[in-house]
């Protein structure tokens, strides 16, 4: 590979091609997944025809093996001459990726990217490696804060980065900066000034590093104009226009689609600068309204189009609902309103007529959640349109008077609400009407909305353990309220075994479980059918009945004592007992990089959470759901690409590393100035023999000092996306985003704790694809509060203490579930032997010795454990 010259660059503007970056391309993704490098050199090598001067290499996709993949492709570029004789950019968020290309290139390479999100003697660490290989290397704009989005937080950082990096010899030609391009032109007036705040910010860097470059992704800038091309080449012109002499001398653009600006037509050059200069208040309206008018569509698009537009309308809305496609829904009702004599004969022909096909091909398996739901969209904004002209006749809309009423709700002190949404979504579907009282509904008021509302049945939801119990007292208060309507009982944490063991008997009224979406439907219209409420109230009874009979009659697993247990514990190998932590204490880190989190997330759960069952990557072929779920992926994506561009949330986290020293089944921590009791739960199911009963604290040093660690992780700012979507009468979006947001936490965790492992802990020395992260092919473990190996959410408040309140800027609810709703925390356990387990079932004996080392009285313990208790 050839040099790249800091020095000799100039005044010259270089362009950076991505297309041989897995992240950003899917037909080069697609190409080295298959083990094609030679369509992938191709890829390569159209880009350095097509004027790119540096290409940058990415090799972040979780079903590769992200070092070979990168060494191959770059030996591979090296045989090519007239490839060879650009620089390659080696991009990766994982050091040993970075260092595998190193290894394998000639002349000087830049490395994308390094930043001071982990502190500065990690960056300078960093540094040090790349300037032993000679390498460039592309600084983020990224503190131990977070990104930075104002001019004077791109200028800071990068100062502070420059003269840490020259006082450690780095050679300051070698420094480039990204002080971070983020999407304008979103509607959010926080990112009204990222463009000339990120033009402003180069011209301050150049002045103050002398012999730096700096460089940005010019594809951000654009995101909300994404599928207008035209409208995007013209914003990318227009702004390297005025950054280039700012002094961004470097770019990933692609030079093929950039327009001259002179030749860009006069209103749509002023527009751009309107928004990127943020020169009036409504800039962002007038653009879009404006692109309008340069968007273009594909021929056999437009002619399938122009297929079913061509039909009747009541057939239009019809087929709009099946398909999901919300595009004319408000035209075509508005057409349909016209031709008929009255606006809820809309919704009672066409519309219902639609649904019910819906309706129909869900239930018999031949429609999916994702579809159902993007048909519910399109049924809603059809309704929400009608709905003032049925106000208008004072009357009530068709949807009101169909099938029955449901008053649905996340019990008090549960903040989870994805499953019930999508329950009340296929409700709708099937012509029911659904009040959701949201989350954190306390009993008083759940009652009163099924009054008020004259209800038919009331659902129940939760996620977290404690919410057990609050349905219990619901039930409890619908009983003292001599209520006779069906109760219904939905998420994660419940079953049928506990809803006939605890809440069927609280309640004299019908009871019963729902295990997912696809039956509630059935469920909900058999409560409100004349035949078939009694014979399904009927068999629910008898089948609760022998249930508790069932387990009147088989006992349990035999139960040792505590002091058996405690015999058997888990033998502490000293061998397998990890280091102290190179960096103990607290660290906070505020604002992740988001595209790190997305080349880490585990997505067969996200397809569970819309109950498509299977696993990814194969589900996205599977014979029944694949259609389904590609097409829910293709949209995650395209989503997930948005957040990022235009920063929709912000991932924070807190790591705590501290040492401890065990008391039996306790571990005693010392967070700050204090010494912090952490009680642990241990297994009492009898064992056979040579195998023992876990706890937590076995993973611990009895006999001297050991370490401890422990963390939180929140996904911050959806609310506001939300609410947009809540305006917009968009239920699909909503559960996408709630979805992703929960994977995204789940990767950040998944991320952090290889961090932790590999850096602040400093015990490993890994070099793991996505594949054996997510199958956990790693030492060391992180429990969580409330799951089988530490099944006590009441443990959470103490953790947070020791983590300094509000970790990652998580709070607990009363019931300790966490803020905001897609957050983690846990545990940190590095010894080898570390794994996971449950406790399950644990006796009278425990329970009261457990109670005991946490100070509290048997009542509350009982509260804190039942789901573990006889």
């Amino acid at each position: 590979m050839n040099d790249f010259s800091g020095a000799a660059l100039g005044a010259r503007f270089v362009n950076i091609g991505e297309r041989t970056n897995v992240t950003g391309s899917a037909k080069f993704k697609k190409l080295v997944l298959a083990g094609d490098y030679d369509a992938a050199v191709t890829v390569a090598r159209d880009q350095v025809e097509a004027g790119a001067q540096i290409i940058d290499v990415n090799m972040d996709e979780a079903l590769l093996d992200g070092e070979q993949a990168m060494a191959t492709f770059l030996k591979r570029l090296a045989a090519e001459p007239d490839i060879a004789r650009v620089p390659v950019m080696i991009d990766s968020s994982k050091w040993s990726v970075i260092e595998a290309g190193l290894k394998c290139v000639s002349g000087k390479p830049i490395v994308n990217s390094i930043s001071m999100k982990e502190g500065q003697e990690l960056f300078l660490k960093a540094a040090r490696k790349v300037r032993a290989y000679g390498a460039a290397v592309v600084v983020m704009a990224f503190d131990e804060t977070g990104q930075a989005d104002t001019k004077q937080r791109k200028v800071e950082i990068c100062e502070r980065a420059y003269k840490l990096l020259v006082a450690d010899g780095f050679p300051p030609e070698d420094i480039i900066f990204d002080p971070n391009v983020f999407a304008i032109a979103t509607g959010i007036d926080e990112h009204r000034r990222y463009a000339i705040d990120f033009i402003e910010a180069t011209r301050e860097i150049r002045a103050r590093c002398p012999h730096v470059h700096v460089s940005g992704g010019l594809s951000n800038l654009s995101f909300s104009f994404r599928g207008n091309e035209p409208v995007r080449r013209a914003m990318h012109s227009v702004f390297l226009f005025h950054a280039i002499p700012a002094g961004m001398d470097m770019g990933i653009v692609n030079a093929g689609q950039l327009d001259v600006y002179d030749e860009i037509d006069p209103e749509l050059r002023e527009a751009c600068e309107d928004v990127i200069f943020d020169r009036r208040d409504d800039a962002t309206e007038r653009l879009i309204t404006l692109a309008e008018r340069y968007r273009g569509t594909d021929a056999a698009e437009e002619k399938k189009a122009a297929e079913w537009r061509g039909w009747p309308v009541g057939q239009r809305l019809s087929h709009a609902l099946v398909k999901g496609i919300d595009a004319h829904i408000i035209e075509d009702t508005e057409e349909a309103r016209q031709a008929f004599a009255r606006p809820i004969e809309v919704i009672e022909g066409p519309l219902m007529d639609g649904m019910n096909v819906v309706g129909d091909l869900f239930g018999s398996g031949k429609m999916f959640l994702p579809q159902v739901v993007k048909s519910a969209r399109v049924m809603k904004r059809a309704v929400a349109h009608l709905i003032p002209f049925i106000e208008a006749e004072k009357e009530k809309s068709g949807l009101t008077q169909g099938k029955g009423r449901v008053v649905m709700a996340t019990v008090k002190g549960d903040v989870h609400d994805i499953g019930k949404n999508i329950v009340g979504v296929v409700l709708q579907c099937n012509g029911f009407e659904v009040i959701d009282l949201g989350v954190m509904v306390a009993w008083q008021d759940i009652l009163q909305a099924a009054n008020d509302n004259k209800a038919d049945m009331i659902g129940l939801s939760g996620l977290i353990t404690p919410s057990l119990d609050e349905m219990v007292t619901v039930a409890d208060e619908m009983q003292r309220a001599e209520m006779t309507l069906p109760l219904l009982i939905g998420g994660a944490t419940t079953s049928k075994v506990h809803t006939a063991l605890r809440i069927d008997p609280a309640y004299k009224g019908p009871v019963i479980h729902v295990l997912d979406a696809s039956r509630a439907v059935g469920v909900a219209s058999s409560l409100v059918s004349d035949t078939q409420r009694t014979p399904l109230i009927a068999a629910t009874a008898e089948d609760y009945d022998k249930i508790r009979v069932s387990r009147e009659r088989s006992g349990h697993n035999e139960l040792s004592t505590l002091a058996e247990a405690r015999a058997n514990g888990l033998a502490f190998d000293p061998s397998g007992k990890a280091p102290p932590p190179q960096f103990p204490g607290l660290h906070h880190f505020g604002d992740w990089p988001l595209k790190d989190l997305k080349a880490s997330i585990d997505w067969t759960p996200f397809f569970r959470a819309w109950e498509l069952a299977g696993t990814y990557p194969a589900i996205l072929d599977d014979p029944v759901v694949g259609e389904s779920a590609r097409s829910l992926f293709e949209d995650a994506q395209a989503m997930l690409d948005q957040i990022i561009a235009e920063r929709w949330v912000t991932p924070k986290a807190t790591v705590g590393l501290w040492r401890c020293k065990r008391e039996g089944d306790d571990v005693l921590v010392l967070a700050g100035n204090d010494w912090t009791r952490l009680p642990f739960l241990r297994q009492q199911v009898k064992k056979r023999e040579g195998r023992p009963n876990m706890s937590l604290a076995d993973f611990i040093d009895p006999d001297g000092e050991d370490w401890i660690g422990g963390f939180a992780v929140g996904i911050h700012g959806l609310e506001p996306h939300l609410e947009r979507f809540k305006q917009t009468v968009d239920d699909y979006d909503d559960i996408l985003l709630k979805a992703l947001a929960d994977r995204l936490a789940e990767s950040f965790a998944e991320v952090l704790h290889a961090h932790v492992r590999n850096k602040l802990w400093d015990y490993a020395d890994e070099h793991l694809s996505n594949a054996e992260l997510i199958r956990e092919k790693y030492q060391g473990i992180r429990p969580a509060p409330g799951y089988p190996a530490c099944p006590d959410h009441s443990l959470k408040p103490i953790l947070f203490d020791m983590l300094g309140g509000a970790p990652g800027e998580v709070t607990l609810t009363e019931n300790y579930a966490m803020l905001p709703t897609s957050a983690v925390s846990g545990f940190y356990f590095a010894h080898r032997d570390s794994s996971y387990f449950g406790v399950a079932r644990i006796g009278q004996d425990q329970l009261e010795d457990y109670a005991e080392r946490r100070g509290a009285d048997i009542e509350l313990a009982k509260r804190w454990l039942r789901p573990n208790l006889d």
